[in-house]
Parts: C-alpha cells; structure tokens; sequence
C-alpha cells in the first residue's frame, strides 16, 4: 500500500514538470524541493521500518544516479531538471515500488537490477523512439505521399512562418539568398529562431523565394520520456533488460 502512495504522490510532479517544460522549456526547482520534502515522509518511514537494509539500498540509489546524471549533464546531452526529477525519484523509489492490484503483481516483470530510477531512465531513453514515429505518422497523414523532402518526416513537420513566433521550435534548414535564389542547407542541431530569423524568412517568402511553410523540429522535453518512463517502469518493469532478454533468448 505504501508503494502505490508513493506513485501516486510522485506522479502529479512529474506530470506538472512535463506541462511547464512543454511550456516554457524551463521546470522551476521549488518543483523538486516540495517534492522531495513531501517525499521525506516516505524516506523516514522506510528507515524506521527497514533499517540499515533500506539505507543502503537508499545510498546506493541515490549515490550511482548522482554521479550518472552528472556526468551525462556536464556532457550536454542532459537538461536540468531531467537530472533533478532522477535524482529525487531515486531517493523517494531507491527501489522498484511493488503492489498488487485484483490479483495482478506489478510490476509485470521483475527487473534484473532493482534500482528504480535507473529503470525510469533506461525505459526514457527506449521511449524517444515514439517521437519520430509519430511524427512520421502526423506527416503522412497531413501530407500523404506529397512530401518534398521525405527524410525530414521523421525529424520534424511543416509550419507557417508568421506563427513560427508562438512555438518552441528549430527551423531544419539554413536559408541562404544567393543571387536571387534560395539555397536550403540542412542544420545540424537546428537553427534557433528570433525575430530577425522570422523577419529574413517572410521577406524570402513575399520574393516568393520559398513557400509560406517551413520545416521545422519540435524539440519535445526529455521530462516527457521521463514521466512515461516512470509510468512504464512502474507497471511493466526494466525495457531495456526485457528486450534484451527476448532476442536472446526469445521468451
């Protein structure tokens, strides 16, 4: 019963990370502070209750994840909030929280190594794939077959210039005026986007250099993968353990 108060008390922070990070690309870190204060409460009752067993597991969570997100962090390949989220979620759930519900023992598959927050991350990391997926899917639906650069489908989608203001986008392509002609290089990373990039565009498009829509990336939040992260370790167990275990051994 514990466990699931503690899923159910992390799991609105996380959403809420999910919504202001969509919003303004930026999560607060009072967000983490409350959470990890309110989790306090679970952290101290597990103590009293385990013991020395509990602390260790506790530090052993906490310790590996901390030197984990650091490092992946002081890479730039990490936000950080994402890193936060992590290391709170592996204080609160050092390990994989188990319950039953009518019958069912969650989650559905035990994990080979029973650190929760590593799970979270690993299934984060196998759950980005859904992104291109779906925007291939959103792309071919909006656009069929007529696709000027069928590659991009994956990475990105068609949006008016005038609205490129209101949307935490990356334009794909550099647009280059070479004697009245407009050469389209693609951008590595993407290329942020201001007013003067907005302005430069509109007036490409009035020449009627390039048409009223461009390619551009959304960029989502890694919060997102996080939060569905969570949600999957919680229920299914370790992703990437059971995906490995399948083509190994097929079962």
């Amino acid at each position: 019963m514990l466990d699931i108060l503690k899923i159910l008390f992390c799991a609105p922070f996380l959403i809420y990370s999910c919504y202001s990070d969509i919003k303004t690309r930026r999560v607060t870190n009072k967000l983490w502070l409350i959470m990890l204060s309110g989790g306090s409460f679970f952290v101290l009752n597990d103590i009293y209750k385990v013991g020395f067993a509990y602390i260790s597991c506790l530090l052993i969570s906490a310790g590996l994840i901390f030197v984990f997100v650091y490092i992946i962090f002081q890479l730039g390949t990490f936000g950080g909030a994402d890193a936060k989220s992590l290391i709170v979620l592996s204080i609160i759930l050092p390990a994989y929280p188990k319950f039953n519900i009518l019958g069912v023992n969650f989650p559905l598959n035990k994990p080979l190594i029973d650190l929760f927050a590593f799970g979270t991350f690993g299934n984060a990391v196998l759950l980005t794939v859904i992104v291109p997926i779906g925007l291939a899917i959103y792309n071919l639906t909006k656009m069929g077959l007529h696709i000027d650069k069928p590659v991009y489908i994956f990475i990105g989608y068609k949006a008016k210039i005038k609205e490129l203001a209101d949307r935490h986008v990356k334009l794909i392509e550099n647009f280059e005026e070479i004697e009245g002609t407009v050469k389209q290089h693609f951008k590595r990373g993407g290329v942020e986007i201001d007013d003067k990039v907005i302005s430069e565009l509109q007036a490409l498009s009035e020449k009627g250099l390039i048409k009223e829509e461009v390619w551009v990336t959304p960029g989502l939040p890694f919060m997102i993968s996080i939060t569905l992260g969570f949600f999957v370790a919680v229920l299914y167990g370790d992703l990437i353990f059971e995906l490995t275990k399948y083509m190994i051994i097929g079962t």
